[in-house]
């Protein structure tokens, strides 16, 4: 029986049935005490902090439920995903042994687009996808299972709100991440829509130099080419702006971003006619400010060096790792498999794309060890690489410490 393109958003009411795949799957009794334990270990030589708030969100715990859901009320269906169902390579790992096959080629996965019709179920991403992708989705005719985070559903109403009004949709963001192109979409609702796509200060401080007029506007159309809507006009589309950003991004620097915006406005068109030129709502993820500021904490007193757990492709993971990075040795890596010895660790630093090894890592004698992971990564992934780091240190990873008073 074919789907038509139907678009489910709500799961299939299985969460119960599978609870305990879940649980076996993704998540870790060690972890677990260190939760009911304050957020820190101690063994004799090392003790392990964690930061009060790490690993899944909301949003990514409904999007694997989603999808383990999906698997279970159709067992003998092919479920494809247009890609990685968040940014975190064990889970994206463990769908593809359960059935599901990815569209972009991942996972060793050859289906294609092609491949995929009325009878079939087609998994939306936590990310969310652009208008034009989801046309192209309910044009398979398959069951679509939306999983998008309720975050992003959030920040695209106020990106379709500006659209309406008039106002060009500035996005502090990666212009090629899923979410910041999805995002970006939603600015095209209205014919005359626009948005432009701010990597960080530095890029938001130049679209400020044009709206002062110290910097010509055709030099910015060109270098943001790729990072703005069809026919963007700086002249003509940073007259009304209104901001969001990838709910993912360093909150901190996504505020600072729209106050520089918001002044350039107000020296150009006076505080009395502001809000006719700029418009702003609060679209940051409270489960990414949330570990950006329990690192923060973590930092006001902090221990010998960070480990940071979580995909490379990770943006809200890549923030921690630059937060830590400010104050001690960190070490960004994508699973235990990087901790190559106690010597060696592969790990992708603050600020790069680049992977490299470094040696004579983890330091002799007692040692305090901070962790946390992004809100893709599942405590499994955190459990691991406590023992390992009990294993590099000749400790027993069985011999779990008691639970203080």
């Amino acid at each position: 029986m074919s789907a038509n393109g139907k678009i489910l958003r709500k799961g299939f009411g299985l969460r119960k049935q599978v609870a305990p795949l879940l649980s076996r799957d993704f998540d870790s009794s060690l972890v677990q005490r260190a939760r009911d334990s304050g957020s820190r270990l101690e063994w004799p030589t090392l003790t392990v902090r964690i930061a009060k708030e790490f690993g899944f969100c909301y949003g990514v715990d409904r999007a694997i439920d989603y999808a383990y859901e999906t698997r279970a009320r159709f067992p003998n269906k092919r479920i494809f995903l247009t890609g990685e169902v968040i940014h975190n390579p064990s889970v994206n790992r463990r769908l593809a042994e359960i059935g599901f096959l990815f569209l972009d080629g991942s996972q060793g996965s050859d289906a294609r687009w092609e491949d995929v019709g009325p009878l079939d179920v087609l998994l939306i991403p936590a990310f969310g996808v652009s208008i034009k992708l989801l046309e192209r989705m309910r044009q398979t005719g398959a069951l679509l299972v939306d999983t998008t985070c309720g975050s992003v559903l959030n920040v695209w109403k106020n990106v379709e709100r500006f659209a309406r009004d008039g106002f060009t949709c500035l996005i502090h963001g990666k212009w090629n991440h899923e979410e910041t192109r999805a995002t970006a979409s939603r600015a095209l609702v209205q014919p005359e829509g626009s948005y432009l796509v701010v990597r960080n200060m530095e890029q938001a401080e130049r679209v400020c130099a044009v709206i002062g007029g110290r910097e010509g506007p055709e030099k910015l159309r060109i270098d943001f080419e790729s990072a703005s809507s069809p026919g963007f006009d700086p002249v003509r589309d940073l007259v009304r702006i209104g901001m969001a950003n990838q709910t993912t991004m360093l909150s901190s620097e996504s505020l600072e971003i729209a106050d520089c915006i918001r002044k350039a406005l107000t020296l150009r068109y006076g505080e009395e006619r502001i809000l006719d030129h700029f418009r702003a709502f609060d679209t940051i993820c409270s489960a990414t400010e949330e570990r950006q500021s329990a690192v923060v904490e973590m930092m006001k007193s902090p221990p010998q060096l960070m480990l940071i757990i979580g995909g490379y492709n990770s943006s809200n993971t890549g923030h921690l790792a630059e937060i830590c990075t400010e104050t001690v040795p960190t070490f960004h890596v994508k699973s235990v498999d990087e901790i190559l010895s106690a010597t060696e660790i592969r790990h992708q630093p603050a600020w790069t794309t680049e992977l490299v090894t470094t040696k004579d890592w983890l330091p002799s004698g007692d040692l305090e060890i901070g962790i946390t992971a992004g809100a893709s990564t599942p405590d499994r992934e955190v459990g691991a690489v406590i023992r390992k780091l009990l294993e590099l240190r000749g400790l027993d990873p069985e011999t779990i410490p008691p639970l203080k008073d």
